[in-house]
């Protein structure tokens, strides 16, 4: 299932990964494990994430943007 829509915005898969960012950095993993995801799912949606700025990453772990923290709120 794709976490970006569209119109952009971050589909229900989208916004559980980023909501699972929210209290800080992590790594795929990690995400998978918070999330209840299959890794490979996890790996797709954050790339489609980081693409649409939705999220940054660094040193192998993801974390939300400010665009990505918005979509949250």
């Amino acid at each position: 299932m794709p976490c970006i829509s569209a119109d952009g915005k971050p589909t229900a898969t989208g916004i559980a990964t980023l909501k699972s960012l929210k209290d800080g950095p992590l790594t795929p993993e990690e995400v998978a494990g918070k999330t209840g995801q299959p890794l490979f799912k996890v790996r797709s949606g954050l790339r489609e994430l980081k693409s649409a700025g939705f999220v940054e990453e660094a040193s192998e772990k993801f974390t939300l943007s400010k665009t990505g923290n918005d979509a949250i709120q």
